[in-house]
């Protein structure tokens, strides 16, 4: 799908936990196991995870990848890096005072996420979600100075509308600087009852627009929350009620059918259909063994059969 990286879909190393609720060695323990099976991109914001960090402010995860960095020679050739800003507070335990996108906040994220990463640059700069107080042109222009200074390969959007991406990719055109050419959406097999809010605030659900116009574009498409926090495999993880509607009824059976034919877990079964349609789905993980499973769905071979089966169920 994205002619701005030419490549397979591939899984990407969410970090949302690291430093928080997943302690440093248990997350240098993932990253080792990830690198040696072949992964390359880690996800990650400066806004992570202040909900869960004491001091109430972002910078554990991203801390955590530098101390990683720093203690693996030869590790930063390896992999690639994208992190975000948007949401991380300038008062502790207040995400009402988040940063936001001006271009002040925009470079003053950048410079805090290369120091507590211990990089010259990352290879992936998002802007984390909408901010509709500052001009988009302010936005546009700030993410292309990045760029062109070098702190940023490729720069992205997370978490917006299809419209105001193709509106920031228009003006930076017309201002001469690098657009986003990338897209994070919220996207899983299993979706909630169709025009119904999601309980998660800031969560914005892939739709057709965003398909059509990374498709046309040539844009990357990532996905968040890929594997609905363990709820395919994990009992005591049920789907929350905005998922209580036949159609996911109908694709958890469909799922269970083609993981059995095919010898894989649902999650792995889950992550190949994601990467059939061209998107590269973000799996967070605690442990060694989640992360040896997601790697493994890049051996999982879904025929256009199989994602019919799901389309029909859906």
């Amino acid at each position: 799908m994205s002619g701005m990286d030419v490549r397979q879909p591939q899984v990407v190393l969410g970090t949302i936990d690291f430093g928080t609720r997943v302690t440093p060695e248990r997350a240098f323990a993932v990253l080792d196991s990830f690198v040696a099976g072949g992964g390359a991109w880690l996800d990650t914001a400066n806004c992570y995870s202040f909900w869960n960090d004491p001091d109430g402010m972002g910078g554990a995860s991203e801390r955590v990848i530098g101390d990683w960095l720093r203690s693996r020679p030869g590790a930063r050739d390896t992999v690639r890096i994208a992190t975000k800003v948007r949401h991380n507070p300038l008062v502790p335990h207040s995400p009402e005072s988040a940063e936001g996108l001006s271009a002040r906040a925009v470079h003053a994220g950048m410079e805090g996420s290369l120091r507590r990463l211990g990089v010259d640059h990352v290879d992936l700069f998002w802007a984390h979600a909408e901010d509709r107080t500052v001009p988009l042109e302010e936005t546009v222009d700030a993410f292309g100075e990045l760029v062109a200074k070098g702190t940023a390969l490729r720069v992205g959007a997370a978490n917006h509308a299809a419209w105001r991406v193709e509106r920031a990719r228009s003006l930076a055109r017309e201002r001469g600087v690098e657009p986003w050419t990338s897209l994070q959406l919220r996207h899983s097999l299993a979706q909630p009852r169709p025009l119904t809010p999601v309980a998660e605030g800031g969560h914005r659900m892939l739709a057709a627009d965003d398909l059509d116009l990374a498709r046309s574009e040539g844009l990357a498409v990532w996905s968040y929350t890929s594997l609905l926090w363990g709820s395919y495999v994990r009992a005591d993880k049920p789907l929350p009620p905005t998922y209580d509607h036949p159609g996911t009824t109908r694709v958890l059976t469909v799922l269970e059918d083609v993981a059995d034919e095919l010898s894989a877990t649902r999650n792995q079964v889950v992550l190949a259909w994601l990467m059939h349609q061209g998107i590269d789905p973000i799996v967070g993980a605690s442990g060694v063994e989640q992360i040896e499973e997601a790697l493994a769905a890049r051996r999982v071979r879904l025929t256009d059969t199989h994602v019919a089966r799901f389309a029909a169920a859906r």
